[in-house]
């Protein structure tokens, strides 16, 4: 089927025209995509840090509408409302465990270009494959993915809210919930307030952490993440935030998240914990640090750990953050600011700047949240 879709070659960054899209083979689902988040990992592709093969389709945020399911298909049926997450096998030892965003084929499934069917449903209008971006692409009216991407969601809420669900929302607080699992009473340090950040913030919140410290430059995202649970911001532009954060929390904090992938901020992500504390670093980026393994780590009792995808299996961590979110305690929609498709270079501007958290681009305009 002839869809519209934008399309990222190496020449030219964002270019909104008619693709075709095959049709969903027997485990698959076509969904009409409502509205895709912009994410950070989209930019990483954009300034060539990421191994997808280009000419692609980016986005990995979606949320939409089933329109059709293949005949093996039993999880939706069409007219169900679907968030849609990232690929993963749902066989290795660490999807049978829960831990999907582990998925021992996450990158080659994500972002090699192809499905699990080993293609890719996208072409141009001459035939000339496109690359598929985390078993979605959905910077495009309609996408084609695997059925077990897709999380089936209440109709009463608005679409256009829940596809960064599917990524930075759920890896902040995912993070944080499944990964990190503070304590009430606990100290954290989140460096970098945008999606995934404030997720976290809010995320932490929930979980009774006392002491929640917000780390960032820019000062109105640090004034937004107080309203959404900071106890205490720094300004690392003003300040020293490990000796802040020390201050703060008395003999420095239990947990640290990094959400900004940059080798100083790491470092200070891992200086700022106490005894026994345990950093967590979900940035994508090809910075590296360098560490002194035994005074910096071994002596101190530090973990460092790795979190892809919040650590969530998204069939069962969405529909929780969904429940906070009803109960007023992940307020997504202060994070979100619409776009058009057409508007999809502005969008990233705005999210580089730091003028914007989270943008959305909506494909479907005549769509109306019931």
């Amino acid at each position: 089927m002839k869809i519209k879709a934008i399309v990222t070659s190496k020449e030219t960054p964002f270019s909104l025209q008619d693709v075709n899209l095959r049709e969903p083979d027997i485990d698959e689902v076509l969904v009409r995509i409502i509205a895709s988040g912009v994410c950070h990992t989209d930019a990483v592709v954009l300034r060539g840090d990421a191994p997808l093969p280009l000419p692609a389709v980016l986005g990995h945020e979606g949320a939409g509408i089933v329109e059709r399911v293949g005949s093996a298909v039993t999880e939706v049926v069409p007219g169900d409302h679907v968030v849609i997450g990232f690929s993963y096998c749902g066989y290795c030892d660490n999807c049978r465990s829960g831990k999907n965003g582990a998925c021992e084929d996450f990158v080659p499934l994500n972002s090699s270009g192809v499905n699990g069917h080993h293609r890719t449903p996208l072409s141009t209008m001459d035939n000339t494959p496109l690359s598929l971006f985390f078993g979605q692409s959905s910077f495009a009216a309609y996408s084609t993915t695997s059925a077990k991407n897709v999380v089936k969601v209440d109709r009463d809420v608005d679409l256009r809210l829940l596809g960064p669900l599917g990524c930075g929302f759920m890896t902040g607080s995912g993070t944080i919930l499944n990964a990190l699992k503070p304590e009430p009473g606990s100290s954290i340090a989140i460096f970098g307030t945008g999606a995934v950040g404030l997720a976290g913030i809010m995320a932490a919140q929930i979980a009774g952490c006392s002491k929640i410290i917000a780390i960032d430059i820019h000062s109105q995202r640090l004034e937004l993440a107080q309203t959404l649970g900071a106890t205490h911001v720094v300004n690392s532009m003003n300040e020293d935030a490990v000796a802040r954060i020390v201050d703060i929390c008395g003999k420095g904090a239990d947990f640290s998240m990094d959400t900004t992938g940059i080798s100083a901020v790491q470092i200070q992500a891992i200086r700022c914990l106490r005894v026994y504390g345990t950093m967590a670093a979900v940035a994508v980026s090809n910075n590296e640090i360098s560490l002194n393994l035994a005074t910096d780590i071994v002596d101190r009792g530090l973990t460092i750990k790795g979190v892809l995808e919040g650590d969530a299996m998204p069939q069962i961590f969405i529909p929780r953050l969904l429940q906070f979110w009803r109960e007023g305690k992940f307020p997504i929609e202060k994070l979100i600011r619409f776009y058009k498709p057409e508007q999809v270079e502005q969008a990233f501007a705005d999210s580089n700047s730091g003028d914007v958290i989270k943008p959305v681009l909506v494909f479907d305009h005549l769509y109306m949240p019931v």
